[in-house]
C-alpha cells in the first residue's frame, strides 16, 4: 500500500513534538478518518526557523507531517504558504489515493499556523500609545 518512503516517514518521523510557547500554532482534523494534526512554528524574520507537530492519526498522516514540517523549515512565511499538498505528495514518491487526504491536511495545518503568526504580528503592531484607559 505505501512506498519505501513513506515507510521510512512514518517509521522515523522528523520534528516530532511541540515548540513550546510558538510563534504560530496551526490544528486542523477530519472525523471521517480520524487522523489529527497540529503543526507549531518558530519564525523569525517572517523565516520559519523550527517546525514540529503532533498527529494523530494513520501512517500517511504521520509521514506527510513529518515531510511538511521538513520541507519548510528554512522557507520564508510567503514561500511555506505556496506549499501544496501536491508537492508534499510528490516529496513522499506517491500516496494511495485514499490518504491524499492526509497531505490536504498538513498543507492546512501549515497554512493556519501561519495564519495564527501573521494574526498574532498584527496585535505586536497596533500603536498603542494613543489608548486611553477608563
Amino acid at each position: 500500500m505505501y512506498n519505501q518512503k513513506v515507510l521510512e516517514a512514518f517509521a522515523h518521523p522528523q520534528n516530532v513534538g511541540e515548540i513550546e510557547n510558538p510563534d504560530g500554532e496551526g490544528t486542523v482534523g477530519n472525523a471521517t478518518c480520524g487522523d489529527i494534526m497540529r503543526i507549531t512554528l518558530r519564525i523569525e524574520n517572517d523565516v520559519i526557523k523550527d517546525a514540529k507537530f503532533q498527529t494523530f492519526g494513520c501512517a500517511a498522516a504521520i509521514a506527510t507531517s513529518s515531510t511538511a514540517t521538513q520541507m519548510v523549515i528554512g522557507m520564508t512565511v510567503d514561500e511555506a504558504l505556496k506549499l501544496t499538498n501536491a508537492r508534499v505528495v510528490e516529496e513522499l514518491e506517491g500516496l494511495p489515493p485514499q490518504k491524499i487526504h492526509c497531505s490536504v491536511l498538513a498543507e492546512e495545518a501549515i497554512k493556519k499556523a501561519i495564519e495564527d503568526y501573521r494574526a498574532k504580528q498584527q496585535g505586536k503592531n497596533i500603536d498603542k500609545s494613543n489608548v486611553e484607559y477608563v
